[in-house]
């Protein structure tokens, strides 16, 4: 297994008030502390030092960069984690994938993890649980053979972009996990960023919208 090695970087806090705290979290940090002394290290750790009541509220794999919610209150992550529960916390991704993929679509393709193989997931139609997420292209590089992708899931599965885009036929570069043996040669880091999130605040009850370039 890879040595955990956290980029030294500092907190790049995108939005706060009273209630939330909206961060761009680097590739390579992990979102919440993992198994060991070795991965206490992470994105709400690194917070908290600043903002002790600091509660995370949803996750980002290691390896994908961009915008995460923390709630400042137990009331604000509550009511937060009933609006991903009711799937009404919209959510963006930037992806750049191996291949020239035309158009937009749906990927339907129900998730079960690999425990052989863990911590990869499947894809598995009998026993696998709903993942959809939406795609649309926004661009094509013919000549590296790669496309910019767009993607919006609708469920939150765990690996749910990576795997869905690699049983589709188009892997996410630098994605080491799934795409282990062409990845590094078009990407030093997986090229996968929350760049999105909608919803309806809490506090306020209005529409809040915050937007992060991926730069790919």
């Amino acid at each position: 297994m890879k040595e955990y090695c956290p980029p030294d970087t500092c907190l790049d806090i995108q939005h706060i008030d009273e209630a939330l705290l909206v961060v761009n979290k680097p590739s390579g940090l992990l979102s919440v502390p993992g198994r060991g002394e070795d991965k206490q290290d992470c994105l709400l750790s690194r917070l908290q030092t600043e903002y002790p009541e600091a509660l995370s509220i949803h996750r980002l794999d290691m390896d994908t960069s961009g915008l995460i919610l923390f709630a400042r209150n137990k009331k604000i992550h509550r009511q937060m984690s009933q609006l991903f529960e009711q799937r009404q916390v919209h959510k963006t991704y930037d992806a750049l994938v191996s291949g020239c993929l035309q158009g937009e679509g749906i990927m339907d393709y129900p998730l079960l993890a690999d425990w052989p193989n863990r911590p990869r997931q499947k894809v598995d139609f009998m026993k696998g649980k709903e993942a959809i997420t939406r795609w649309q292209t926004i661009s094509s590089d013919h000549e590296n053979n790669t496309s910019h992708v767009k993607l919006f899931p609708v469920t939150g599965r765990s690996h749910q972009l990576r795997v869905h885009l690699y049983s589709l036929g188009y892997p996410i570069l630098g994605d080491n996990l799934y795409f282990s043996n062409h990845s590094d040669k078009k990407a030093k880091r997986l090229m996968l960023h929350a760049c999105q999130l909608s919803f309806i605040h809490p506090l306020f009850n209005s529409s809040f919208e915050m937007c992060l370039s991926s730069g790919f």
